[in-house]
């Protein structure tokens, strides 16, 4: 472990930009303006430029006068970031953070990565637009690039602006090539919010009530909440009999995150996925991987997070690490399924768009030069093995589960009982922050932290963050 500095608590906040003043309220906030003991955030060569903007609560005022009413935000004093340089975030005042959720899983290269920087900036300057009626070499080398990524027949892309799209696209593609309507998907899943997509989502926190048909619920195959525990056969049962009660006994196909993000970051239990593919694809369906979050590298042990179970869907989707924060999407199916979308006109204006495309190659290679899967893998047990360690130490802490740098921890009150304590985790990453850290809350009953923190994410970095949270949960 490393070594704790005694310091006023504002100067570690501040570590990291030059010349910017402390905050004293913020010590006297968290200990009664007493000398703090905290770790202390690991050095960086990177001071941002001094912010002359608007201030968080004129931004606040505006937003919420002009900005629809269900954007949330996290904090009591809600955050305005306006620098980020690798694993790294800066406020308004030039307050460095570790950032461990990477913008819900999304930037995975770094912020402002130089390489995929250059790249945008460089097709920006020579063309902007052109939409995919014309030729440009950006979406082909990409889709080139993206494709050789993918085990089997998985060679077609089809470019979207975000994974809720991809989804909606790829539950589109699996009903008009079976002919059937019937969809399989895992409860405490998350697909997405519009029509098709949140119908196979299956929280009904982030469902309204309109019409969503045809989507069949089946058990999540959760280790820690779930009826058999870590047996994946035995919730692959219950998918077999909703095909025999539920449905004519013919699917259109079956949707699941490898390892569910929104829901909490939840591991599939060993043995379900290869179990419930050979049930659909008897019953006539297409399997979907969706790997907006745990796709490209973030599980470490794979590229993306379905290898772990030794399947191969029909169709995969992407979103979130693909472009390290640029609003890009993707489905990539076989050429035979791919052909069910000429039968009519499809076409997305900015689907393919050559600055998003350059970015996702950029981003690609990046991931490749710096050997950042290792990094995921390596550094990612390491801050796992050290969460276990604090799972010791704080009753708190009811299950610490995820690959990689996808990682989550889950808070209860009750260990027996497993009792969701929401309370606590809000209050938690307040004191978190304020020391210098940000991580975001998930699973159905928003007790769990989401750590998907950028692959580069070093071990120093993994101390601060392990440190920061024991010294959190000591204060609860």
């Amino acid at each position: 472990m490393r070594r704790l500095l005694v310091r006023r608590f504002s100067s570690v906040a501040t570590q990291g930009r030059r010349g910017c003043s402390s905050s004293p309220s913020i010590a006297a906030e968290i200990n009664g303006g007493a000398d703090a003991v905290v770790p202390g955030i690991p050095p960086f060569d990177y001071a941002p430029p001094r912010y002359d903007g608007p201030r968080a609560a004129d931004i606040l005022r505006k937003r919420s006068e002009y900005l629809s009413p269900s954007m949330y935000y996290f904090y009591k004093k809600p955050l305005n970031i306006v620098d980020g340089k690798m694993q790294y975030l800066f406020d308004q005042d030039g307050r460095r953070y570790l950032d461990a959720f990477a913008g819900i899983a999304t930037v995975c290269c770094g912020h402002c990565h130089p390489d995929v920087v250059d790249a945008v900036v460089r097709q920006t300057s020579r063309l902007q637009h052109s939409t995919v009626v014309y030729l440009n070499h950006a979406i082909a080398d990409f889709a080139e690039a993206l494709a050789s990524k993918l085990p089997g027949d998985l060679k077609v892309v089809f470019f979207t602006n975000s994974g809720t799209e991809a989804n909606e696209l790829a539950l589109l593609i699996t009903r008009l090539y079976t002919g059937c309507h019937d969809i399989v998907s895992v409860r405490n899943a998350y697909h997405g919010n519009a029509a098709g997509t949140m119908g196979t989502t299956a929280q009904y926190n982030w469902k309204f009530n309109v019409m969503q048909s045809g989507v069949h619920h089946a058990m999540n195959p959760d280790a820690y909440r779930g009826a058999f525990g870590s047996d994946g056969e035995k919730y692959a049962r219950d998918v077999q009999e909703i095909i025999e009660f539920g449905t004519s006994g013919q699917v259109a196909g079956f949707i699941s995150e490898s390892i569910q993000g929104v829901g909490g970051i939840v591991e599939l239990a060993p043995g379900y996925l290869p179990a419930v593919y050979e049930s659909i694809r008897k019953a006539g369906g297409l399997c979907i991987a969706d790997e907006v979050q745990s796709g490209f590298a973030r599980t470490g042990s794979h590229f993306w997070g379905f290898e772990a179970h030794g399947i191969v869907p029909d169709i995969v989707t992407m979103a979130k690490g693909i472009g390290n924060g640029i609003p890009l999407g993707a489905v990539v199916t076989t050429p035979e399924i791919a052909q069910v979308l000429t039968r009519r006109n499809y076409f997305n204006t900015f689907g393919g768009n050559p600055v998003c495309t350059a970015g996702g190659l950029a981003v690609l290679r990046v991931l490749e030069k710096e050997n950042l899967q290792h990094n995921a893998l390596l550094v990612g047990s390491y801050l796992k093995d050290r969460l276990k360690a604090l799972q010791q130490k704080h009753e708190i802490i009811g299950d610490v589960r995820g690959r990689g740098m996808m990682l989550g921890v889950e808070l209860v009150t009750d260990r027996k009982q497993k009792t969701p304590a929401r309370t606590e985790i809000s209050h938690a990453m307040d004191q978190m922050k304020d020391m210098g850290v940000l991580v975001g809350k998930g699973g159905f009953y928003g007790n769990v932290f989401r750590i998907t923190p950028p692959l580069c994410f070093s071990k120093e970095d993994a101390d601060f963050f392990t440190e920061v949270m024991d010294i959190a949960l000591s204060k609860l």
